[in-house]
């Protein structure tokens, strides 16, 4: 089973199956337990009904520390397998890690709140968020893909295939600041069929006028009200010389 005490040793196994290095997990961890204990106070049981007996009575559960819980859900982001394989990760049955899954997510939601490391969601406040703040900000926006479960309906699958990921996939788009290289914009899920471009068109991301934004070819036509945009150029392909 994977377990933070067993993983906390192999550090490219950790970053691997969580995203984090250990040395951003433990800052995690440290805004992770008072978030848990602000959405289910110890005085409340899970159903959030007064306590008749002690906290920590009864037998103890797999996730009962703070660090196994924040390993199990990081773990369920980063690779998104199906419940039946998180339940054999972390000897579970898949109603629990279902609960789990449902349980923990708001709480990582509000220790990264916290940590104040969460990416801008609304698009008409990026211009106005501490990220962009200087006097000339340089941005990097793409777009990301990640893989799905194949939908079982003809119709959602069609939308859901990505013909560049040759696969199913739910697609962002992302905005990095530079030289801090941090995500700080995220738009809404899309399916993985709607090109980059479109994406960046229907958000109506404002941004500062200053800014310098940097785009590849997905975003060709792309020129939001920004100081200058820059796409690199594709090389011109050798000219072959004609044989006489």
């Amino acid at each position: 089973m994977v377990s933070y005490e067993t993983l906390q040793v192999d550090r490219r196994r950790f970053l691997a199956l969580t995203g984090l290095t250990l040395s951003e997990f433990q800052r995690l961890l440290t805004a992770f337990p008072r978030a848990y204990q602000r959405d289910y106070p110890a005085r409340q049981t899970a159903e959030g009904q007064p306590r008749r007996r002690s906290l920590g009575g009864g037998r103890k559960g797999f996730l009962h520390r703070p660090e196994d819980q924040l390993l199990f859900i990081l773990v369920y982001l980063k690779t998104y397998p199906l419940q039946a394989v998180m339940g054999e990760l972390f000897g579970l049955s898949q109603p629990q890690v279902n609960h789990w899954i449902h349980r923990l997510l708001p709480v990582l939601q509000e220790a990264l709140d916290e940590l104040g490391v969460c990416p801008e969601r609304s698009a008409g406040h990026f211009a106005r968020s501490p990220a962009t703040a200087g006097v000339e900000p340089r941005l990097i926006i793409d777009g990301t893909e990640r893989r799905r479960q194949r939908p079982k309906g003809p119709e959602k699958q069609a939308l859901h295939y990505s013909g560049k990921k040759k696969t199913h996939t739910d697609k962002n788009v992302v905005i990095v600041t530079l030289p801090r290289e941090r995500v700080d914009f995220l738009s809404r899920t899309c399916v993985g069929k709607m090109h980059d471009k479109k994406i960046a068109d229907t958000e109506g991301i404002v941004y500062p006028p200053e800014a310098i934004l940097y785009k590849d070819t997905g975003f060709q036509g792309y020129e939001p009200a920004v100081q200058e945009t820059r796409q690199p150029k594709k090389k011109a392909a050798p000219r072959r010389a004609h044989r006489g």
